[in-house]
């Protein structure tokens, strides 16, 4: 059954669930929308469904600033307060401010 509405939102800080990493979400495909090379790739044991919500993120880790695709079930809420560093989100994203990020452009 495909889930149609996404549990977090745009500028919201998240978390993996199992990878140590966090990110501020900056787009939603309502279900998969990557490459099945990409998806693939993940091992059998560990693939999430592909009719859910993906989330595009800012990441960052302790080593690194990159950009996350992961699957809504992979996702929790970040409550700590701390801001992501990430290079890119003045790009897309205002100050920081009651744990999430405003945006800074016009959506469609």
């Amino acid at each position: 059954m495909l889930k149609t509405r996404a549990k977090y939102y745009l500028g919201q800080v998240v978390r993996h669930r199992k990878h140590p990493f966090r990110g501020v979400v900056f787009d939603v495909d309502a279900m998969f929308a990557n490459t099945d090379e990409w998806y693939e790739a993940i091992p059998a044991e560990s693939r999430p469904n592909k009719d859910q919500p993906f989330y595009h993120l800012l990441a960052e880790n302790d080593k690194s600033y990159y950009v996350a695709y992961v699957s809504e079930q992979n996702l929790i809420a970040d409550y700590t307060g701390i801001p992501i560093s990430h290079p890119d989100l003045s790009d897309m994203f205002g100050d920081f401010e009651d744990g999430s990020y405003p945006l800074q452009f016009q959506l469609n």
